[in-house]
């Protein structure tokens, strides 16, 4: 008996969950922005790191001229509460499509939960990052509950590098966040393509997604035969141009 084909690959522009670019090459991104099933942007200190940026602020700027409006996320840099603060707050008066990147705990894990509800109250937009646990989704809901627009950063890529399956915490994560109904779920930290259907198939508002990753869109539902044949096709080349012999 025959198996029968999958199902069609739903195609990227009909998925519910929002696709944001997750790196720090400004060219890269000015190029994402062109596409319109990229809804947002997110940033962090390593991958601005990679980039070679010296000049935060600056480059902030520029991203902010040539992106005026999607969202997208600065973080802050400092490791106490006071200096978070203040650096939310100069970060926050950038542009009204800035989100500001809150870390769930400081290096010396005290948690950021009272910052997070001051700064939401007082109306930053926030994203709170670097999420691994229930509990910690179930304290920042509770902090953000009635306040701005913001997004909690569950890093569900990291949760299966430890060979967790992140799918149980997503799912329950939205399910808890159902009490700050402001606040959007991120599936951040994706390892493969197929993270974006995950995240769509549960119900995931927003899943961050790096440029190496985002160049692999054009082999979305691609038939499986024909994949093969290219696999096939590279291995050959590359034993020919590389002169190997048995």
């Amino acid at each position: 008996m025959s198996t029968p084909p999958p199902d069609p690959v739903k195609p990227v522009r009909d998925l519910a969950v929002k696709i944001f670019a997750d790196g720090a090459d400004l060219a890269g991104m000015v190029a994402l922005y062109r596409q319109p099933f990229i809804k947002g942007f997110t940033t962090n200190p390593t991958l601005m790191r990679k980039a070679g940026i010296t000049d935060y602020a600056g480059f902030a700027r520029e991203v902010l001229a040539a992106i005026p409006d999607r969202p997208i996320s600065f973080e802050v840099f400092s490791d106490d509460v006071d200096g978070m603060e203040r650096e939310a707050r100069r970060i926050a008066s950038w542009g009204t499509n800035v989100y500001v990147k809150i870390p769930v705990t400081n290096t010396r894990r005290a948690p950021s939960y009272d910052l997070v509800r001051r700064l939401s109250h007082d109306g930053l937009q926030l994203n709170v990052t670097a999420l691994m646990t229930l509990e910690q989704v179930r304290a920042v809901t509770d902090a953000l509950a009635g306040g701005a627009p913001s997004c909690i950063s569950v890093f569900a890529g990291r949760i299966a590098d430890t060979g967790r399956d992140p799918l149980p915490i997503m799912t329950e994560s939205l399910r808890i966040m159902r009490a700050a109904p402001a606040a959007e779920l991120i599936w951040a930290s994706p390892r493969e393509l197929l993270n974006i259907f995950q995240a769509d198939g549960i119900g995931c508002h927003i899943i961050t997604v790096t440029h190496d990753v985002l160049k692999k869109l054009d082999t979305v539902g691609k038939p499986l035969e024909e994949f093969s044949l290219d696999t096939v096709t590279m291995f050959h080349n590359d034993a020919r141009a590389a002169g190997f012999s048995v």
